[in-house]
């Protein structure tokens, strides 16, 4: 009987109403996900090389910033972002993007220390060199220091987006159709079967997470080939 009410539903979860609604459940979850994780990879690459290579006042003000957007939860840069965009820019924006920004900036704020941390991670032996044969401070960055600071800093991304899949659920509070959300409506309907439910959404949880860390395994190990002897 269980098996019966979680099949009736699975198409639900999955996708929401879509084609005859709007697109929700899992599928929006992963939209969500794709679309902050790579705005937060973005953000995070370019705060990450100012942090690396900042000075002075602007730099100081940076750090600030970033640790204020590690600093507050989740759940209210998602409020802040839906409530307050309309009113600062006179538009109405869509949940589904207020909750997108809000990811992006946490997400982008965090990535941004792992992006130092790679830059700082390459012996500044190598910078010196590259100078030292007349190569401007931008080709040193993107030709010599980035592409062997990336393979640092992808266990980082990894986790981070991680964490975005998960956090996308906080897209509750502002009424997006996700995945925890329809979870929530489906448990609502049915009423006995709250275990069942919710043990579906973690696997789907855990399918999503699994998916991408394997996808970045994949990434590392073909980066990894390409740096030895012989590699491409």
């Amino acid at each position: 009987m269980q098996l019966a009410v979680l099949h009736d539903n699975l198409s639900y979860l999955l996708w929401g109403n879509y084609p005859d609604g709007p697109l929700g459940g899992a599928a929006l979850t992963v939209i969500l996900s794709a679309g902050s994780a790579l705005l937060s990879a973005l953000l995070g690459l370019l705060l990450g090389i100012l942090l690396a290579i900042g000075q002075g006042p602007w730099h100081r003000l940076l750090v600030v910033l970033l640790g204020f957007l590690r600093a507050i939860p989740v759940l209210m840069l998602i409020f802040w972002t839906y409530f307050l965009l309309p009113i600062a820019f006179g538009i109405d924006v869509p949940g589904v993007l207020s909750v997108m920004l809000a990811l992006s900036l946490v997400g982008g704020a965090y990535l941004a220390h792992a992006v130092a941390a790679g830059i700082h991670g390459i012996g500044s032996g190598q910078w010196q060199a590259a100078l030292s044969l007349g190569m401007p401070r931008g080709q040193v960055l993107r030709y010599i220091i980035l592409p062997q600071a990336l393979q640092i800093m992808l266990p980082s991304f990894v986790n981070q987006w991680v964490t975005l899949v998960k956090d996308s659920s906080l897209a509750y509070i502002v009424g997006v159709g996700e995945l925890s959300f329809v979870a929530a409506q489906v448990n609502s309907r049915l009423m006995v079967y709250p275990a069942e439910v919710f043990l579906l959404v973690g696997l789907l949880y855990f399918i999503l997470c699994s998916a991408l860390e394997q996808c970045a395994l994949r990434v590392g190990r073909y980066y990894q080939a390409a740096g030895q002897p012989g590699g491409r």
